[in-house]
């Protein structure tokens, strides 16, 4: 018989079998703007494609037949080596990071090694900031059936996009966010942390206070403030300029993970990845930062916003990866979803 202590969250970093995304779909996402959205998320799903299986959701009426010549037409352009797959699932909307499934997998040398289980977390669209989501909330556990892979559901309101592992038991996440009482009222740290040591088999939770991206709705998730790099090193969002307004939160974030430790009781190595000068939408500020990479096999996926800064920031990420190619993709107009390429993913680890 298995239980959960034979499971394990991998790192994004390790093998995958296929990332899961959520064809856009609904245009408030966007607003004014929605007509070139399919076309920058082809092109996304495109420059993923030249590296892994990238899975669709796509499903409800006339969906999966406007995305296939958009991803076709794309994949072309990109030289892509696997073709994306469409998968009649439907959604209220795209940040699949926060609404997709966690797989856990078996642990080498237990009954279930080779196996893979699925956490399947509530889901409220950011503490109900975005109706209506049950599509979105029914997401993990039909791709769990699509798959037949087995679903647990803690029945606990938490995004994806919330958690950043380590895959060796060391978590990252933000006050701001988990312990919001807009997800799970009344629950504090002690509590939560005994979730994730339950549903994500860590051993260690590192906190950070969460905010300092200007334009995040998300009440800071981690995603967009610090990532995981190796089982020690982490980039960390930096200011665009040191007098910048989000200064001073962002010097938070970094000196909580300067002073935190793995679960080896080794430091942690905080790396400053700086921001573009800030973008807007109207007059809006949008939450452009290049933390919300997606790793893929062999290549990190970034998101470029028409700066200077870009070419920096994927020069250091480069240096972070030095084994995997590092891809700019345009997300200017992604962006204004208030969300990027990390929020927009979900990995399925290898088996």
């Amino acid at each position: 018989m298995t239980t959960l202590t034979d499971y394990r969250w991998p790192a994004e970093w390790e093998p995958h079998d296929a990332t899961w995304v959520a064809w856009p779909v609904n245009p408030n996402t966007w607003p004014g703007i929605f007509e070139k959205i399919p076309a920058a998320f082809a092109e996304f799903v495109a420059a993923m494609s030249r590296f892994e299986q990238v899975r669709i959701l796509a499903g409800g009426e006339g969906v999966a037949e406007s995305a296939r010549p958009l991803l076709d037409a794309a994949c072309s352009r990109h030289g892509s080596r696997f073709v994306p797959e469409l998968f009649d699932i439907p959604v209220n909307d795209s940040w699949c990071r926060d609404h997709g499934p966690i797989f856990l997998n078996g642990r080498p040398d237990t009954n279930a090694a080779g196996s893979q289980v699925i956490v399947d977390w509530n889901y409220n669209a950011w503490g109900g900031k975005y109706p209506p989501w049950d599509l979105d909330e029914l997401t993990a556990r039909r791709i769990a059936a699509r798959l037949g892979i087995l679903s647990m559901q803690p029945g606990l309101i938490l995004e994806g996009g919330a958690i950043e592992g380590n895959g060796a038991g060391t978590v990252l996440t933000t006050s701001s966010c988990l312990l919001n009482p807009n997800r799970n009222a009344g629950m504090n740290r002690e509590e939560m942390e005994q979730i994730l040591f339950q549903w994500l088999q860590a051993d260690n939770i590192v906190w950070l206070p969460g905010h300092g991206i200007i334009g995040d709705d998300t009440d800071g998730h981690i995603d967009q403030v610090a990532r995981f790099v190796d089982e020690r090193r982490v980039l960390v969002a930096a200011p665009y300029h040191p007098d910048a307004p989000e200064a001073s939160e962002l010097q938070q974030n970094f000196d909580a993970v300067a002073g935190a430790k793995n679960s080896d009781g080794q430091s942690l190595i905080p790396i400053p990845l700086f921001m573009p000068q800030p973008k807007f939408q109207e007059e809006y500020r949008m939450p452009a930062c290049y933390c919300n990479y997606y790793i893929t096999n062999d290549a990190v996926i970034v998101p470029t916003f028409t700066d200077a800064a870009d070419d920096i920031a994927m020069q250091q990420l480069q240096d972070c990866y030095p084994d995997r190619e590092i891809v700019g993709v345009n997300a200017i107009n992604l962006v204004w979803g208030l969300g990027a390429f990390h929020c927009m993913t979900q990995q399925q680890p290898a088996a």
